[in-house]
């Protein structure tokens, strides 16, 4: 078995909290049993024997049957599949809820162990693995794994597999064929309990089919930014006359600015009144210099002499 074709790669640890403090109990429990307690006395005192099921040990060992392994190559194998198949599991529930469903599949396997084969010492986390390899397969089917590291295989084809060889041996076993000695309707149990979570609502079915929003979240949130409010629109009518009564005013305050124009100085000929001269120059702005007569000439060119004699 090895990686997902499509795992997530990201910048988030492999391993999630439930899933390391499971594995961890596991490998502490088999270091005592190797190096302080032996293998029998730990079965004895931690693995299930349904004929001692009305005796106050068996209160406990229903669960502690679960971190419980008979040899390295069982610890091994289980938590391996725990490793591959658990993180996104849990990352997609949380932790709660995947410590919470593990333990209901290794309850499950505990009395499909129970109704089957009562003659062995039920040890080991099987049935909980297959009830996460089932909750992976069920929500993500056509993620693909190389079993043997060289077979490509979908996980919901993966799990199949498992449950084919497992109901096989075990019904091998009960006949006195191969396949004795291990729990494997406890597999099956196991499976049972996960099939019967997930499609029971409303646990299980919010768990496959609603998504779970994180709390701690991906990307840090900003900090909180100000957004200025924005002025209501005027209507465009009210907006152009406004734009109107602008020009306006300013074309007013430019004229108040400009200077008035001085007066045209009225010419005054010596002996004759200015009245005449300005007749004569109003004349010559209406008709032209031509309508003028010779006597209005003459009068003209004297005042035009005069004019310039007294600058």
């Amino acid at each position: 078995m090895s990686f997902s074709a499509t795992e997530e790669f990201d910048d988030r640890p492999r391993t999630t909290p439930a899933v390391q403090w499971l594995i961890g109990i596991n490998v502490l429990i088999y270091f005592l049993q190797v190096t302080l307690v032996g293998t029998a006395d730990m079965e004895r005192w931690l693995g299930f024997e349904a004929h001692d099921l009305f005796r106050l040990q068996s209160g406990w060992t229903i669960l502690t049957h679960m971190f419980v392994h008979a040899s390295l190559l069982h610890l091994v194998g289980n938590m391996v599949m725990l490793w591959v198949f658990g993180p996104r599991v849990e990352r997609a529930w949380g932790s709660g809820a995947f410590v919470r469903y593990y333990v209901l599949c290794g309850l499950g396997g505990w009395l499909a162990h129970l109704l089957t084969a009562r003659e062995y010492t039920l040890v080991g986390a099987s049935a909980a693995i297959y009830g996460v390899m089932l909750a992976y397969a069920v929500r993500w089917p056509d993620d693909e794994f190389l079993l043997w590291f060289v077979v490509p295989v979908r996980a919901k084809w993966l799990v199949a597999g498992c449950v084919l060889v497992d109901l096989l041996l075990g019904v091998s076993s009960l006949n006195g064929g191969p396949g004795g000695g291990v729990a494997h309707f406890a597999h099956l149990g196991g499976l049972a309990a996960g099939w019967l979570y997930l499609h029971t609502p409303p646990a299980g079915f919010d768990l496959l089919h609603s998504p779970r929003v994180s709390s701690t979240p991906d990307v840090p949130d900003e900090p909180p930014r100000a957004i200025p409010r924005a002025l209501p629109r005027q209507p465009r009518e009210s907006r152009d006359r406004q734009e109107t009564d602008e020009i306006v005013a300013k074309s007013k305050a430019a004229v108040a600015k400009r200077p008035a124009p001085a007066p045209a100085p009225s010419i005054a000929v010596r002996g004759r009144p200015s009245d005449d001269i300005n007749s004569l120059l109003d004349k010559i702005s209406r008709q032209g210099l031509d309508s003028l007569t010779s006597d209005e000439r003459r009068l003209l060119e004297e005042a035009s002499k005069r004019l310039r004699g007294s600058e």
